[in-house]
């Protein structure tokens, strides 16, 4: 009998040798430093006051991930670095990256616990007990990484989100938790006519402002601080939440929606961009790897169409849309019966 080819099993042994590769040089700012011209490994270890042979052998590895080029003894950006790894680049996930390295990178070295408890592992890794979210923005800078990282994905998703439904019958939209304006941005953009709300806690509202200001929308957006569970909601006919709901537990989920329900006028409705599992939960991966995530670092997880709506109706909604966009984030419509 002929074993299976150990392919797959000897690709994830080494899984996370390549992340580590990779959030190694974004947090070295290695990527940075090659966006202008070709640099030799000495040049970038003096610039880094790193060991240069060591330095040599990461980016080696960069170039072995299709991250790097290399030409004669210098190093340059791949186009895929160029892109989404330097810091500075519109398209930057370097936000996503560096708070996976400095956040998720040693809470996921707790998943074992994590499964025996079905709970996160912030005081395991961190020794914090303060609220949940607290964790996120301990500091202003790791505020603004997590809320940047966001937004990289949120670039890469939410104009598909904004597309996924015909929007034209509403005027205010107002994301709630809204992070950088990201989904907001793609609406307006997307709906000339439509105008929009940035809603998100006060700390985050001057990140939100910078973002909001390179839009061609930026005059028919605003930004307004606020908590989704305890202030008063914005008025408007079409409530966002993008990557909101997988965060919480049932119960809270119900709050939140009930809250949105209430300040929704008739015939309004909330547009939600999350990942959709398949009714089976056979997939997608992503899916999957996201609810572990979920596990690890809140109290929430990834949700099918089906538990989705059964959530939005019982807080009042009288029909749920899903849409499959092909992008990391799936979108659903939510309507307050008229």
């Amino acid at each position: 009998m002929t074993n299976p080819d150990p392919a797959a099993v000897l690709h994830l042994i080494d899984a996370f040798r390549h992340s580590k590769t990779m959030f190694t040089a974004v947090k070295l700012g290695i990527f940075d430093l090659l966006a202008d011209a070709p640099q030799t490994a000495e040049a970038l270890a003096a610039e880094l006051g790193a060991n240069p042979e060591a330095l040599e052998r990461l980016l080696h590895g960069c170039v072995g991930l299709g991250l790097l080029e290399q030409r004669g003894a210098t190093f340059c950006n791949s186009d895929v670095a160029a892109v989404y790894l330097r810091r500075s680049s519109p398209q930057s996930l370097a936000g996503y990256i560096l708070y996976s390295n400095d956040v998720l990178f040693p809470m996921w070295s707790h998943l074992e616990d994590a499964v025996r408890d079905g709970s996160h592992r912030w005081q395991q890794t961190f020794q914090s007990d303060g609220p949940l979210w607290d964790q996120f923005f301990r500091t202003q800078e790791s505020m603004r990484t997590f809320v940047m990282g966001m937004h990289g994905f949120g670039v890469i998703g939410s104009p598909a989100v904004a597309r996924a439904f015909d929007l034209s019958e509403f005027r205010t939209l107002a994301d709630l938790g809204g992070a950088t304006g990201h989904l907001t941005i793609a609406a307006c953009e997307a709906w000339p006519h439509l105008h929009g709300i940035v809603f998100d806690l006060e700390k985050v509202i001057p990140v939100a402002r910078e973002q909001v200001a390179l839009s061609e929308a930026r005059k028919r957006i605003q930004c307004m601080a606020g908590d989704f569970f305890k202030d008063a909601l914005p008025a408007a006919d079409l409530f966002a939440l993008g990557r909101i709901l997988h965060d919480w537990s049932p119960a809270n989920i119900d709050r939140l929606l009930k809250r949105i329900f209430a300040a929704l006028p008739p015939g309004g409705a909330l547009l939600i961009a999350e990942k959709i599992m398949e009714e089976d939960k056979s997939g997608p991966l992503p899916a999957h790897m996201q609810s572990l995530n979920m596990l690890v670092v809140t109290e929430g997880k990834e949700r099918t169409l089906g538990e989705y709506e059964s959530l939005l109706r019982g807080a009042g909604f009288a029909s749920v849309t899903g849409v499959r966009t092909g992008k990391p984030i799936d979108a659903m419509l939510a309507r307050k019966r008229r």
